[in-house]
């Protein structure tokens, strides 16, 4: 159980994050925040008595995320002169938050009820660059199952145009192309088509509700200029073309979609990025039985594919692992890469051929 000390220093662990990724603004607002949250308010109250564990439950980010939104809105212009950069003063940016506290109370009370929910399309890359190597082994088809879909933005992977270290996957006429910066080999050059994609999540954001996608674009940083610009692009998509995306328990979808028909020719792809520690231990173990089932049904005609996007914590960095069957390859780790999305490392051969282990303490910083 956390206390008042190691609530408040939450806050500057969070900013050391937000520096480590280049986002100085909402570094300042987490650091000024460590002191400027008081007793004045029932936002500040709740905070500073969380009961909970700070870090883990991404506190800081909770109050960030109700912060943010209230500058987007435009209702408190000296918070938006922090958050627009131009007020850098230590002092004055912690008064202007301990204002904002006060008099914006009861909207950002309810910021703290549940942990940040973000769904940056860029992860893709990470996934499609699982896909080709699946691609490689057992031809171009595919169909694609994904858990923890948030608000469903990664389920357009068929629908991006993707660039790979030269490698180009998906339409040229995509509204969004993802562009990482490319370090390292590039992916295997084959040719991807993704008839399907579906997904599942315990509480799936619905874009088409303007709230809800204001609160899904709140969450993005206020540094990230280019990921705010591709949110709402690929919020656009959705609602014009919308996605297959249904609310329920990754473990019964995952269990119920192995257990369906598969068409000839076709790979069935489980994919997943910065969820596997939000699922209880029972769904990860009962998702693992089911594939390593499925996987010993796998044939040539109709293969099976794991393509994860998942933090290792312990060594500070993303990974990208891939597992296919029939075959008797391991999960390989075939590339790393930025939490956003920002660059791609593909790794060169020998893979390290390993299972994703789960990091105790593992927790998503943004």
């Amino acid at each position: 159980m956390a206390n008042e000390p190691a609530n408040r220093a939450a806050f500057d662990i969070q900013a050391g994050y937000c520096t480590a990724m280049d986002a100085p603004i909402t570094a300042r607002v987490c650091t000024a925040l460590a002191t400027a949250v008081d007793r004045e308010s029932e936002t500040g109250r709740r905070v500073l008595d969380w009961m909970g564990e700070p870090v883990a439950d991404a506190l800081a980010l909770r109050l960030v995320g109700g912060l943010h939104a209230l500058h987007r809105a435009g209702v408190d212009p000296a918070l938006s002169a922090v958050f627009a950069g131009a007020e850098t003063d230590p002092v004055r940016v912690a008064a202007a938050l301990r204002a904002t506290l006060v008099a914006q109370d009861a909207a950002l009370l309810p910021w703290l009820d549940g942990p940040p929910q973000t769904n940056e399309a860029a992860r893709s890359a990470g996934m499609m660059t699982g896909i080709l190597h699946l691609a490689e082994r057992y031809g171009p088809r595919f169909e694609v199952l994904e858990i923890g879909s948030s608000a469903g933005l990664n389920l357009l992977i068929d629908r991006y145009l993707f660039d790979l270290g030269g490698v180009n996957v998906g339409p040229d006429t995509s509204p969004v192309t993802i562009r990482p910066e490319w370090r390292g080999p590039p992916p295997p050059n084959a040719p991807v088509e993704i008839g399907s994609t579906r997904g599942v999540d315990i509480h799936p954001v619905d874009v088409a509700d303007p709230d809800a996608a204001a609160r899904l674009e709140a969450y993005v940083w206020v540094d990230a200029v280019e990921r705010q610009a591709r949110l709402a692009a690929a919020i656009a998509m959705v609602r014009d073309g919308g996605v297959d995306l249904v609310e329920g328990d990754a473990a019964d979808l995952v269990e119920a979609q192995l257990a369906e028909p598969q068409p000839e020719g076709v790979t069935r792809v489980l994919m997943h990025s910065v969820v596997w520690q939000y699922l209880p231990a029972t769904s990860r173990e009962r998702i693992r039985v089911a594939m390593e089932a499925a996987g010993a049904r796998a044939t040539v005609e109709r293969p099976l594919g794991w393509v994860m996007m998942e933090p290792n914590r312990d060594l500070h960095r993303h990974e990208v692992r891939v597992r296919g069957w029939p075959g008797e390859r391991a999960m390989e780790l075939v590339a790393l890469t930025h939490a956003h999305g920002a660059w791609v490392e593909g790794l060169a051969l020998p893979y390290e051929t390993r299972d994703y282990v789960m990091r105790r303490g593992a927790y998503e910083k943004d």
